[in-house]
């Protein structure tokens, strides 16, 4: 079985939903027993989550909207503010100036 698939399934269990249509939870840890690479993928998406959910504040709110809501609020300033524009750098849109 291929990996992208196996790995869907495990997002899939790791979020609470359904595996995909043709795929058993023992078919899954079939794999997983013998795959190294897909339990190490596994292993990083929990601890990836896991740390999500703490930086959310909110470890039991696994399904609420509004949690991963604030979490993106909290992350978006940071990541999209503008760095500082010296008086005469305006942008010139890819143009020299002068």
């Amino acid at each position: 079985m291929l990996c992208t698939r196996i790995r869907t399934a495990l997002s899939a269990r790791l979020d609470g939903e359904e595996l995909p249509p043709g795929l058993t939870a023992r078919r899954l840890e079939t794999h997983l027993a013998d795959c190294r690479e897909c339990r190490r993928w596994e292993a990083q998406s929990r601890a990836l989550t896991a740390g999500l959910r703490r930086a959310a504040g909110h470890p039991e709110d696994v399904d609420d909207p509004a949690a991963a809501d604030a979490l993106l609020a909290r992350l978006r300033p940071a990541s999209v503010r503008p760095g500082p524009v010296s008086p005469g750098r305006a942008d010139s849109g890819g143009k020299r100036a002068g």
